[in-house]
C-alpha cells in the first residue's frame, strides 16, 4: 500500500530561507503570518491531508464518480464526509479575502497547503481548487451584487464553482465556441450549448455549483473577440440569499477518463439556464484568463504533488526491496542480497526525483510569492516586478512542473520493477494521474508557444530581461562561497545557454516563424532548469550558512542533504542546458519538411 508523508520541514526551509516569508512581514496580509501561525497550518493541515484524504486516494480511482439516471452525480465513498470535515476546518479560506469571509493569508502559505492536498488526493483538491479560480474571476471582474450573492458560500465552501470553456469542437481554439447567450430583457441571458471536460461540473459535495461559462451574445463576432463571461448557478439564489429552483444545467455524461477518476468530469448540457454578464460584454476572454492564469499555476503544483508523493513511495521501496549486491561487493553480508539503494542506477532516479521535486517545491513557492506582491506590494515598481515575473514564469511552472512531474512518477514507477505496474503498489496510479497535468489548462505545447510568441517580447522584453538580471546578479555574488562556487559558476554558463537562445529567437523568429514554434517546448524546458536552478542556488545558500552558523532548527543531516542535491543537480542536471539550446537552434526545417502523406510509410 502507498503511503505519504508531507514534507513539512522542507516547505518550512523553503519559505523561510528561499521565499524570505518573515522578510515580507510590511505587505498587507503577511503581518499575520507569523512562523508559528504558518508552522500550525503547515502542521496541522498536513496531518488533516495525511489522515483524511490520502486513505481515501485509492477508493476514489477505485470507485469513480457516478451520474445517476436525474442527472446529479454521486462522488466516490468518503469524500462527501471529508469535504465537510474541510469545510468545517476552514482550509478553503486561508488565502481566501477577508471581506468574503476568507482568512485572507498569504498566497504563498495556501499553496503550501495546496500541495499537501494535491500529494494525498489529486482528484479530491480539485473540487475546491476550481472554487478557488471561481473565486478569483469574480472578485476581479464580478459586479458588487454578484460578488455579495456568490462569494460568502463560495469562499465558505459550502458551494463549488467552475470554468466552463471547452467544447466538442474547441478547445484551445476558443474562437470556435458555439454557446450562445440570448438576452432575456431583464438583465439576465439565456446560456444554451454545451461544454466538455468540465472538472467537478456537477457532484454532491455541495449545496449549489456555480458556473463559469464563457458564451456569445446575438451579433458577436466569430472570433474570440466576441466571447462574453457569464455566471450560471446551478440552483438559483433569491436576493436573500435562499436557494430556489433548479437551473436548466445538467450533466449529460461523466468522462471515461485515464486517471482523476474521484473527480467527476462532465458533458454539461445548458438548456436555456439562466445567466447574467460577468464584466463587460464581449471581454469575456479576459475575465476568464484571471481564472485560467490561477489554474495553470495550480496545474504546475499538480505536477510536484503528485511527484513528490510518488518519489516519497520509491524511496521507502528502495529501502526495504533486497535485490542483488553493490558493484563493489556485498553491502550486507549478512543478508541474501542489498537493498536497491545500493545501485547507481536507482540511486540516480531517485536523486533526480529529490532534485526536482525539491527544486520545483522552491519554484511553486517563489512563484506564489509573486502573485501575492503582484496585488498587495507596497510600491508600484515592486507590484510591477511581481506581475512580469509570474507572467514570464506562470507557462514554465505548468509546462515544465507537469512535464518533470510525470517523469518523475514513471521513473518511480520504475524503480518498482514489475510491482509498479500492478495496481496494489499504488504507483500505476500516480502514473495515470500526473499525465492530465500536461494537458489540460491548455497542453504543455501551448504553455511553451505562450512563453516564446507572447511573454518574451512582453512589454519590451522586460520580463525576461528582469530575470536575467536576478540570476546574474545572485550566481555572481555566490562565486565567493566554497559549497556555492561550483553550482553559481554552472548556472551562469546554463544562463548564457539561455540567453542565446532568446537572441537566436530574436534573429530567426521573424524569417520563419516555424522556428520559434519548433523550438518552444525546448526553450520552455530551458528557461525551466534555470529558473529551477536558482532555487538550487539560494536553497545551497542558505544551507551553508545555516551550517556554519550550527543551526539546530533543521539540523546538519538536513542541510548536508541539500548541499549534495545542489551538488547533483549542477553536475547531473543543469549540463543539459547545452542539449537544450543546441535544438532550439536546430531550427524549424526538419521538423517541418516530411509531407503529411509520408508520416506512414506503408
Amino acid at each position: 500500500m502507498p503511503q505519504y508523508t508531507p514534507p513539512v520541514r522542507d516547505t518550512r526551509f523553503v519559505l523561510e530561507h528561499v521565499v524570505g516569508l518573515n522578510a515580507h512581514a510590511n505587505v498587507r496580509g503577511f503581518a499575520a503570518a507569523t512562523p508559528d501561525t504558518v508552522d500550525a497550518v503547515l502542521e496541522e493541515g498536513g496531518r488533516f491531508v495525511a489522515e483524511v484524504l490520502f486513505p481515501l486516494n485509492q477508493i476514489g480511482d477505485q470507485h469513480g464518480c457516478t451520474r445517476n439516471d436525474d442527472g446529479t452525480v454521486t462522488t466516490p465513498p468518503g469524500f462527501k464526509e471529508a469535504y465537510r470535515q474541510f469545510v468545517e476546518s476552514g482550509w478553503g479560506t486561508l488565502s481566501a479575502p477577508e471581506a468574503f469571509g476568507g482568512q485572507e493569508m498569504p498566497h504563498v502559505v495556501s499553496t503550501a497547503f495546496q500541495e499537501y492536498m494535491i500529494s494525498a488526493n489529486m482528484a479530491f483538491a480539485m473540487y475546491p481548487g476550481l472554487a478557488h479560480g471561481a473565486i478569483a474571476a469574480l472578485v476581479v471582474k464580478g459586479s458588487p451584487e454578484q460578488q455579495a450573492k456568490y462569494l460568502p458560500k463560495m469562499v465558505s465552501g459550502e458551494w463549488g464553482g467552475t470554468m466552463n470553456l471547452t467544447e466538442p469542437q474547441c478547445g484551445t481554439d476558443l474562437g470556435l465556441i458555439r454557446t450562445r447567450a440570448e438576452p432575456n430583457g431583464d438583465g439576465s441571458y439565456r446560456i444554451t450549448g454545451t461544454k466538455i471536460f468540465i472538472s467537478a461540473g456537477e457532484h454532491d459535495l455541495t449545496d449549489n455549483i456555480i458556473h463559469l461559462v464563457l458564451a456569445k451574445t446575438p451579433g458577436a463576432p466569430e472570433s474570440s473577440k466576441g466571447i462574453s463571461l457569464f455566471v450560471v448557478p446551478k440552483v438559483m439564489v433569491g436576493d436573500d440569499g435562499v436557494l430556489g429552483a433548479r437551473n436548466a444545467v445538467s450533466c449529460g455524461s461523466i468522462e471515461h477518463k485515464m486517471g482523476i477518476h474521484g473527480n467527476s468530469t462532465c458533458v454539461m448540457n445548458y438548456d436555456g439556464a439562466t445567466g447574467w454578464l460577468v464584466g463587460e460584454e464581449m471581454k469575456g476572454l479576459a475575465a476568464m484568463f484571471i481564472m485560467m492564469n490561477a489554474a495553470r499555476l495550480g496545474v504546475g503544483l499538480q505536477g510536484l504533488g503528485v511527484a513528490e508523493t510518488a518519489y516519497q513511495n520509491a524511496v521507502h521501496y528502495a529501502r526495504d526491496r533486497r535485490q542483488g549486491r553493490a558493484l563493489a561487493g556485498p553491502a550486507e553480508p549478512n543478508e541474501k542480497a542489498d537493498t536497491l539503494f545500493v545501485h547507481p542506477d536507482v540511486r540516480r532516479m531517485l536523486m533526480e526525483g529529490k532534485a526536482w521535486t525539491e527544486g520545483l517545491r522552491a519554484l511553486c513557492l517563489w512563484g506564489a510569492l509573486q502573485v501575492d506582491l503582484e496585488h498587495k506590494a507596497e510600491t508600484e515598481e515592486d507590484r510591477q516586478m511581481a506581475a512580469d515575473l509570474i507572467g514570464l514564469l506562470t507557462p514554465v511552472i505548468k509546462g515544465v512542473g507537469t512535464d518533470k512531474g510525470y517523469e518523475i512518477a514513471t521513473t518511480a514507477q520504475q524503480v518498482y520493477g514489475g510491482h509498479g505496474y500492478i495496481q496494489e503498489w499504488g504507483m500505476e496510479q500516480y502514473v495515470r494521474d500526473a499525465r492530465i497535468a500536461q494537458i489540460y489548462e491548455g497542453t504543455n505545447g501551448v504553455q511553451a508557444m505562450d512563453l516564446v510568441g507572447r511573454k518574451l517580447a512582453q512589454n519590451g522584453g522586460r520580463a525576461v530581461q528582469a530575470f536575467f538580471r536576478i540570476v546574474a546578479e545572485e550566481t555572481a555574488a555566490a562565486k565567493g562561497d566554497a559549497a556555492t562556487a561550483d553550482l553559481a559558476g554552472r548556472l551562469k554558463k546554463s544562463l548564457g545557454e539561455l540567453q542565446a537562445a532568446t537572441m537566436w529567437f530574436m534573429a530567426n523568429g521573424m524569417k520563419n516563424p516555424d522556428n520559434v514554434g519548433a523550438g518552444a517546448v525546448s526553450y520552455m524546458h530551458l528557461m525551466g532548469l534555470v529558473a529551477t536552478g536558482l532555487m538550487w542556488l539560494r536553497m545551497a545558500t542558505a544551507a551553508s550558512r545555516l551550517k556554519a552558523d550550527g543551526d539546530a532548527q533543521f539540523g546538519p543531516a538536513f542541510l548536508d542533504a541539500k548541499l549534495v542535491t545542489a551538488r547533483f543537480f549542477a553536475e547531473r542536471v543543469l549540463p543539459e542546458a547545452g542539449a537544450l539550446r543546441r535544438k532550439i537552434e536546430g531550427g524549424a526545417e526538419a521538423v517541418m519538411a516530411l509531407p503529411p502523406e509520408m508520416f506512414l510509410a506503408a
